[in-house]
């Protein structure tokens, strides 16, 4: 039973969010007190502004570090929302530094790491759930973090530019040793002397290799689980979506229709609704959607298609999508209309379909007929499909 809570949708989106917010606060938790100190401290050291070393010396050594890593989790936070799978990477990353941070530091590790801990262990377990893959969402995450990582290694270089050799102390030369020590190139031109400097420019390189592994298996794992493959499978559907039949619905008839126009070799897209069974081969060209809507017509390529088929269950509904198509289709485009009841015949011609059938007008009339012993020829049969008799 609980099992099967978890595993509901909204349950699951509910659990997402309250996570995402979990690991925003854990991120705002870091930023305040280093905005704080600066919101009080920076004008004052600015107005006499000599070096960068002498103005960022109103920071602790750990504060410029996790400014960066609460900006990074709130980035992360917001990512989560969109489930994908390099968004639960980048947060796992981001939760693993805050931990290494709170260890080194006597201020907030008291909870800090096993808050981000459990956090981390959360993650994990929620795997499954982050399993969409975007290539806008990995190149977000890695820009995201260079832009971060950038800013926490320039203003790092300034905090401590006396413990470099060559000293330091302008943004230019900051934004150099950043750039060659986070893409791990090392000119050797510029050497830190000091531990702390050491240690700090250990972790630019430790940083700068481990965001830029991430955004490669963000860019692999979407190659690898088919991103691209479906990319060009959905533009080769588009450039196919000409001159098809259009299969509105997922009722039995609809079914049979599809599969012997396939039979055929003809390029059929169906669209059906959201919440909408249906059993369908999975190769099936299929736009999920309101038939009745333009938009999802269009989608489905109604302006460029043959045929349109409206095969609803429901005559109501039959009628809105012809309306719908009257507004979209081609000149070539026809509309054609499944009457499931009889009584409905006239009330839907007034739409006026290109053509429509009524199977129960048709079985009807045949069963009478033959058992008057009428005479049935094709020129009937015709006629009592598309309703062009009135019985």
């Amino acid at each position: 039973m609980a099992n099967n809570i978890l595993k509901h949708p909204r349950i699951n989106l509910l659990i997402n969010i309250v996570l995402s917010l979990l690991i925003a606060i854990n991120g705002f938790y870091l930023i305040f007190p280093v905005l704080i100190n600066a919101l009080f401290l920076l004008p004052d050291k600015f107005e006499t502004f000599n070096s960068w070393e002498n103005t960022l010396s109103v920071f602790d050594l750990f504060e410029i570090p996790q400014f960066a890593l609460g900006c990074a989790l709130i980035f992360a936070a917001i990512g989560l929302t969109m489930r994908t799978r390099a968004a639960w990477f980048f947060s796992l990353i981001i939760l693993f530094f805050t931990c290494t941070y709170a260890s080194l530091t006597t201020i907030q590790s008291h909870w800090l790491m096993p808050y981000s801990f459990t956090l981390i262990l959360v993650l994990i377990l929620r795997f499954k759930f982050y399993n969409k893959h975007s290539i806008i969402a990995g190149s977000y995450f890695a820009l995201t973090g260079m832009i971060l990582l950038l800013f926490y290694a320039v203003f790092g270089v300034l905090y401590m530019g006396s413990q470099f050799k060559p000293a330091l102390t302008d943004m230019p030369s900051a934004f150099y040793f950043s750039l060659v020590t986070m893409s791990t190139v090392g000119y050797g031109d510029i050497v830190p002397y000091t531990q702390d400097a050491r240690f700090f420019t250990l972790t630019v390189i430790i940083l700068g290799i481990t965001f830029f592994t991430a955004s490669l298996s963000g860019v692999i794992s979407f190659v690898t689980d088919g991103g691209f493959k479906q990319i060009i499978h959905s533009r080769r559907i588009q450039n196919m979506r000409n001159n098809h039949y259009i299969i509105a619905g997922a009722s039995p008839l609809a079914i049979s229709l599809y599969q012997g126009l396939k039979d055929r070799k003809m390029v059929v897209t169906v669209i059906v609704n959201k919440e909408s069974a249906h059993t369908f081969p999975a190769d099936t060209d299929i736009v999920i959607g309101d038939p009745s809507n333009t938009e999802c017509l269009l989608k489905a390529g109604a302006n460029k298609a043959k045929y349109i088929l409206a095969l609803r269950n429901d005559d109501s509904d039959n009628v809105f999508i012809i309306l719908a198509a009257k507004e979209v289709i081609g000149e070539q485009t026809k509309i054609i209309s499944l009457v499931n009841s009889s009584s409905n015949l006239q009330k839907i011609k007034r739409v006026q379909p290109d053509m429509l059938f009524s199977l129960q007008l048709l079985g009807s009339e045949l069963l009478i007929r033959t058992l008057n012993n009428d005479p049935i020829d094709n020129k009937l049969v015709t006629d009592l499909f598309f309703g062009h008799i009135d019985t």
